[in-house]
This record gives structure tokens, sequence and C-alpha cells, in this order.
């Protein structure tokens, strides 16, 4: 039987092997994303402060774009509502959000953002995502979801929309809140109601679709915009134009910035959901390759008067969960999303605005993680403060400040568990050869005139000088006695500049001090190629590196060999006569 033609183009990755007879599973998919992406496309461009077109632009934009270029077959690409609160805040600070000059920059800053993810996926930049970490990412995520409640506040109880930090638009609430129209909350509870619930019953069901739909024909069949609910008002679909954006130096300097920021929750949402959805199982994913596809729709997007795409990890999962194959599934959705924009104008510009702020409000509450928040919160408290700290900080200063700092404290918790490290000492287990850091649950032993350390960590400069003074302590505590001492060095992954200069200056203190000094298990090859470039090889001398502790002390650790002697001795009087022959001639083999 001939076999079914299948895609294998250099840039359509996502198609890689597909086979014709699994297109309806694409096609399903397709339909579902459909379904769930329309409302929340709207919904994310109403939070930023753009018509409803504009969103639809965005996903057209995203996911044509990562249909392309991209890699992983599910990943969904477009509007976010995980970086539009950052640059809508930003952005509403240089202009207004009613000025023609706010939809300018947003274009502006899609075009930076995929020239600097193109950039970081072109120099395999992939690891740049693994810089924030998971508590100070869950705590930027509930920040985020915070911005976001206060944002739609207005729009579910009925009352103008709000301006400003956080703290002004709190401040305007509460003026407010006596004037809720009770319509108005109660259409967005409904929708919240019916999205929580469909969600739970299966990720499947497109809740959103059906909630906005029921809440649009109440208001049209009831009246209810008469009584002072609050609709969309017309949407009016326009057909995507190219252009390019010529900022000034001006624009430019308020947007640049902001770029880098939001690039950088780009690559860290990215890289998540590519390795939380792999295309095929056992898959590795390509970050890099998805960060040229999510550069190029963030580019195109800006080229269609539209803002910044994202990856989004709930849209992904919706694929995933019905049989998506391939970015076909995308593409379909698209195809949805412009039918509906072309001859669903009229529709949707009677969606009420408390149902789009409660489809906002259900995604708050699923990126906020407060599951996570109480499993940090049980095992590390330091972390959770991490976690707390960035909550507050995203919340309660200007977006992109919060973003920074989250980045910032990320970086600094890094360094701080970097510079943990302290030098251990280690004992050799009982009856064996094997050496093993000093432990209350097991008593070592140690030879006379020897002391084996143990690093485990990266030298560097962060952390070097607490390694010298380490060193010097445990030299000191040993006496005038000592006569070797033996670096265990399996947990030395890198050595810089400044931790090799002070190595070498502890070797010759050892050399000058008739003390002899030897590394054990240096398994890096970054860490063995750093010891030559920087002269500790030659400062150490011939001879001096060895594959195990064990080894080293039996070679240079004095009397070792007077004491293995008596050891072998006291083994050979315990074997049977004829075994005792067997084991000198192993011995003899070995030592040759």
């Amino acid at each position: 039987m001939q076999a079914e033609p299948a895609f294998d183009w250099p840039i359509f990755r996502s198609f890689r092997g597909l086979r014709l007879s699994g297109l309806h599973y694409d096609l399903l998919a397709g339909l579902t994303l459909a379904a769930i992406a329309i409302p929340e496309q709207m919904a994310t461009a109403r939070l930023g402060g753009f018509p409803p077109y504009v969103g639809f632009l965005a996903f057209i934009a995203g996911s044509v774009a990562f249909a392309v270029f991209g890699s992983n077959r599910l990943l969904s690409s477009g509007a976010d509502s995980t970086i539009t609160p950052i640059f809508a805040g930003a952005l509403a600070l240089v202009v207004s959000t009613d000025s023609p000059e706010y939809g300018f920059l947003a274009a502006v800053l899609a075009l930076l953002i995929g020239a600097f993810l193109l950039l970081a996926g072109l120099l395999r930049a992939g690891w740049i995502a693994d810089l924030l970490s998971i508590p100070v990412m869950t705590g930027f995520l509930a920040g985020i979801a915070v911005h976001i409640v206060v944002s739609q506040a207005p729009a579910l109880l009925g009352l103008p929309a709000g301006h400003g930090e956080i703290y002004d638009r709190l401040v305007a609430l509460s003026h407010e809140i006596r004037q809720t129209n009770f319509l108005t909350l109660a259409i967005g509870l409904f929708c919240l109601a019916v999205i929580e619930i469909s969600e739970r019953i299966s990720p499947r069901i497109p809740g959103a679709l059906i909630a906005l739909a029921a809440a649009t024909v109440a208001v049209d069949h009831f009246g209810l915009e008469a009584k002072g609910v609050a609709v969309v008002g017309g949407v009016a679909f326009e057909a995507p134009h190219f252009s390019f954006p010529a900022p000034t130096l001006d624009q430019l300097s308020h947007v640049i910035g902001l770029a880098v920021v939001v690039s950088m929750v780009v690559m860290v949402q990215t890289a998540a959901t590519s390795r939380s959805f792999p295309g095929d199982a056992g898959e590795r994913p390509d970050i890099d390759r998805d960060f040229i596809g999510l550069g190029t729709g963030s580019a195109l997007a800006g080229f269609l008067g539209a803002f910044p795409v994202n990856a989004s990890p709930p849209r992904t999962a919706v694929v995933a969960e019905t049989g998506g194959r391939s970015q076909i599934s995308g593409l379909i959705a698209c195809g949805v999303v412009v039918m509906t924009g072309l001859y669903g104008a009229d529709a949707l510009g009677k969606v009420p605005a408390a149902a789009l702020a409660g489809v906002l409000l259900f995604v708050a509450g699923r990126i906020s993680r407060l599951r996570e928040f109480r499993d940090i919160a049980g095992k590390t408290r330091a972390e959770f403060g991490l976690a707390v700290a960035t909550v507050l900080g995203v919340a309660m200063l200007p977006v992109q400040t919060g973003v920074g700092l989250a980045i910032t404290l990320s970086l600094l918790h890094g360094v701080f568990t970097t510079t943990r490290s302290r030098l251990i000492e280690y004992e050799r287990l009982p009856d064996s050869s094997v050496w093993w850091p000093q432990s209350p649950a097991i008593t070592g032993e140690k030879l006379s005139s020897v002391i084996v350390v143990a690093y485990q960590g990266p030298l560097s400069f962060l952390n070097a000088y607490d390694f010298q003074k380490d060193l010097e302590k445990k030299i000191a505590d040993a006496g005038p006695s000592l006569a070797l001492v033996v670096l265990e060095a399996s947990g030395i992954v890198e050595i810089d500049f400044t931790a090799a200069r002070i190595l070498n200056a502890a070797i010759a203190q050892c050399r000058k001090d008739k003390i002899d000094f030897a590394i054990a298990r240096l398994e890096s090859l970054r860490a063995q190629d750093a010891l030559g470039r920087f002269g500790v090889m030659a400062t150490l001398g011939e001879g001096r590196i060895f594959h195990s502790v064990d080894e080293a002390t039996r070679k240079l650790a004095p009397g070792a060999a007077t004491l293995r002697r008596a050891r072998e001795d006291e083994a050979d009087r315990e074997l049977p006569p004829a075994l005792a022959p067997e084991r000198d001639q192993a011995q003899i083999a070995q030592e040759t």
C-alpha cells in the first residue's frame, strides 16, 4: 500500500510528519480554539484600551506567523492578558488611550519586541527565559491579576472607567461604589460563573462564548441597555493594511526600555508553554525557534497596527486537549475569527462590557495560582517572602517598574543562592574507599595530617572570598601537623578569573607552608579548561589531579603506603590461604 503524503517543509516546522488523515483533529481543535479566542481577544483588546477588532488582528498576526516560523505544534499565539496590562499601563503614562498616538506607540512597541525576540532566537538565547524563578514568576502573575481585577472592576459594577495608577483607581472606585448598577454586576457574575463551571466540567467547553452569547441575547431581548447596561458598541472590523511605523527618537526613548521588559516576560511565558505542551511525547522543545515565531508574530502585528503578542498557556492547553496535531488548528481558528469580524460585527457590538469583564476576571483567577502560593509557603519561607514581595511590587508600583523589580528580585535570589555555598569537610566511610560529607548520622574516618574539603557550586567572584576564608580556617584548625589538602571538586562546574586567582594564591601558600595540595574529581570540562587558562595547573604541579579522593590520599598522604600495607596484611589474615595470592596479584596489577 502506498504511504500517505507527509509534509516536511523547512519553515513550517509544526507540519512535520503531518498526515492528511489526521486533519479532522486539527479542524475540531481549530473550531474550539476560535470559540475560546474570540471573546478572549475582544476582552484583552478592551483591557489594553483598543477596539475589539485590534485583538482579532493581533491573534491573526501571531497565529499565522507562528505557524510559518515557530516550532511547537500546539502553541497558540495572540493577544495575551499577561503582557497587555504591562504595556498598556506604561503607554498610558505617556499618551492618552484616546489619542491616535497611543495605538501608534503600541505598534512601535510590537515591532521592537519582535526584533528583540528574533535576535534572541537567532543568538540561541533561550537560557534568558530561565532567569525568573518559579516563586518570582508566581508572584509576578498574581500582581498582574491584581491589575486586571482593578481595571475591570468599573466595567463589572457599571461605573465609569478609572485612570491612573492602581492607587488612584482604587480611590475613585471607593467613591463611586454606591452607584453600582446591579444588573451589570449580575451579568458579569453570571458570565464568570458559566465560564468557571464549564472549565470544571471540561476545558473543551467554550464557556466564554456561551456566556457572552447568553448575555448578549439577554441585553438585546430585555432592552437592558436602556437600564444602564453598557455594551461594547460599534465593532467595525477593518481589513488589515501594512504600514511601517517610523517613530521619533523621543518616542523610541519612551518605549525601548518597556520593550526589553515585555520581551523578557514573553520569553519566560513562551518557554514555559513550549515545555508544558511539547508537540510530541518526549520531543525536546526548540525554544529558540519558538522565539523566532513569536518575534515574527509581534512584528507582523506591529505592521498591521496592532499590539504585541504572546504565547497563551490556556489556549495552548485547549488545542492539546482537543487533539490538535499541528498549527493548522491555529490557521483554522484565524479563518473563523476573520469571518466573525466580517459578518458578526453587529452581534459583537451588542456584547455587554460586563461580560468581557467576567472573562478577564476568570483569566485573573487562573493566573493568580493560589495553590502554587500555598505550596511555596509550606516548603520555603524565604522564597514565599520573595513571591509576596513580587506581588506587592508589581501591584503597587507602575507596572513596568514592578516587572523590572520582579526580574531583579529573581536575579538577586539566584546570586544569593550561589553565594550560600560554603566549604565542607569530607570523611571516609568505614571499611570503604568512599569519601562523604561529614554528617551526624555517619561516623566517618579521617587520615592523620590530611584534610579533604569540597565546594558544591561554581567558583566565581561571588563566592571566591568566602571560599578563601573557609579554606584558611580549615587549614588553621588542622594545626601544624597538616601535610595534605585534597579539594574534592565534583561540584565545581565553573571557575572564573577571580576564583582562579584566589585558588592559585591558596595553593602557593600551602606550598610555602610545606603542605601538599591536590584536586580530586574535577569533572567539569569548563572548570578543567579554566584551570589551564588561568595558570592553576602550573601552580598545582604534575601529578596533583586525581580521579578520586581515595586515589589522592593513597598516593600523597603521609604514611599512606604503610597504612595500606597494614590493612592488606590484616585482610590476608582474614582470607582463606587459597585466596590470598589472588588478592596480592590483583593489588600488584592495580598499582602497576
